[in-house]
């Protein structure tokens, strides 16, 4: 490995003789079969050797990262760091990552203990698994509320307030101060909602007074009062002509975005297909829905097929994951929904569109407000988009257009 990263004998030498070679070879060849660069490899090599000499690590060593912090630290004193006239202003925390990443992979990497943020932080645990092996919650869900509750005993700390004294005003008060600083309604009524889950457990195990859940009060929320914000005709033309160039990353957006916008996908949806679910013989698209539990089946349009295959043919790491979209920078991987959003998002921006629809959703939005101006049915246009039920879809009726001037044009008779 080191002879076809280095051509200087005595540069081969140093990296051979250095402690752990048989675990920073393992490391570098699995990060070249991820796909990284030579340029890449010398610098993940450069960083190991740094690492093993600094904190003189041998085998069967175990360190945490306070230890690689520090080693961060002195590696970039003057005089230590190579080639520090190209280095980043991040350049200690790209060596803190590199790090973290080989012990991982070595199993060299002691996590430390860590100190809990507030004095009921056993009871939170407490209630996250019950709410995991009894309720049979997801771990987003058991994350979502435990991140809330937590927040709410910061707050009780900083007042010296416990658990078992814990008031209705003291509740109340939390919940102004969220919504003092800005929240939207919806996100304060889940704030409560989690809150009263917490406190009718803790009133079941005797942990705090009695009646506290039934005395949380959300704010008022109307589903469907906000007006779906997508993005028109004009705006999906304008962000689709962001990808016309030749290079990899534009290839692989595209195809991305007239999945988005042909089919109304969630993030999550585009970034979980493989490349199992294209038909070609069929001219077929599979797409599993997690939201409602179904998977569903549709016609593989000519201009999507197109994108996806030259995407398949020109960019497509060849891999061995199943995954469609796969990061075009190593450590080659499956992409996340969040790395789909960061796609929509990037491309927003070059045309100027700005707040929430900047999102993936906005581009639902809009292909579910496109069908129903061409004439298609409520019904119809939530089997396309997957929706449990009508209710999901009513929303769009109201910003209709053609709808809404029907309304306007009514007689009144006399009355207004």
């Amino acid at each position: 490995m080191f002879e076809r990263l280095f051509t200087d004998g005595s540069t081969i030498e140093r990296y051979r003789t250095a402690p752990l070679l048989d675990e920073r070879l393992r490391w570098l060849g699995h990060c070249a079969d991820s796909g990284a660069r030579q340029c890449t490899l010398r610098s993940i090599a450069g960083c190991q050797l740094h690492l093993v000499r600094l904190l003189d690590l041998q085998v069967g060593d175990r360190i945490g990262i306070t230890r690689v912090e520090a080693a961060a630290q002195q590696w970039s004193l003057p005089g230590v760091r190579r080639f520090s006239r190209h280095a980043r202003p991040d350049a200690r925390q790209w060596f803190v990552g590199h790090a973290l990443r080989w012990l991982r992979f070595a199993d060299m990497f002691a996590d430390e203990p860590c100190l809990p943020r507030h004095g009921h932080a056993d009871e939170v645990a407490i209630f996250a698994n019950r709410m995991r092996s009894e309720r049979g919650w997801a771990k987003a869900t058991v994350r979502g509320c435990c991140d809330a509750v937590d927040h709410f005993f910061d707050g009780l700390d900083d007042r010296g307030i416990t658990l078992d004294s814990v008031c209705i005003e003291d509740i109340d008060g939390q919940v102004a101060y969220w919504h003092a600083r800005g929240l939207g309604r919806g996100t304060i009524r889940c704030y409560a909602k989690h809150l009263r889950s917490f406190f009718r457990f803790a009133e079941d195990r005797g942990w705090c007074m009695a009646g506290l859940a039934d005395g949380i009060l959300a704010p008022r929320f109307h589903p469907g009062e906000t007006i779906p914000k997508g993005l028109n005709r004009d705006e999906v033309v304008r962000l689709l002509a962001t990808t016309e160039g030749d290079r990899p990353a534009d290839i692989r957006n595209r195809a991305i975005l007239m999945l988005l916008i042909a089919y109304g996908l969630r993030a999550g949806e585009a970034a979980g297909l493989r490349l199992d679910d294209l038909d070609w013989a069929e001219e077929r698209l599979q797409v599993r829905r997690p939201k409602p539990g179904r998977t569903h089946h549709y016609p593989l349009s000519r201009g999507v097929g197109q994108a996806i295959l030259r995407y398949v043919r020109e960019v497509r790491p060849r891999r061995p994951e199943r995954a469609l979209f796969l990061t075009l920078r190593a450590p080659t991987r499956p992409m996340t929904r969040g790395a789909v959003g960061d796609v929509v998002r990037s491309c927003a921006c070059r045309i100027g569109v700005v707040g929430r629809r900047r999102s993936p959703h906005a581009l639902r939005h809009g292909a579910a407000q496109h069908l129903l101006d061409h004439g298609m049915s409520m019904k119809e246009v939530g089997d396309y988009l997957g929706h449990r039920g009508v209710s999901a879809t009513a929303a769009y009726a109201r910003v209709q257009i053609d709808t809404l001037r029907e309304v306007g044009e009514i007689d009144l008779e006399g009355l207004a």
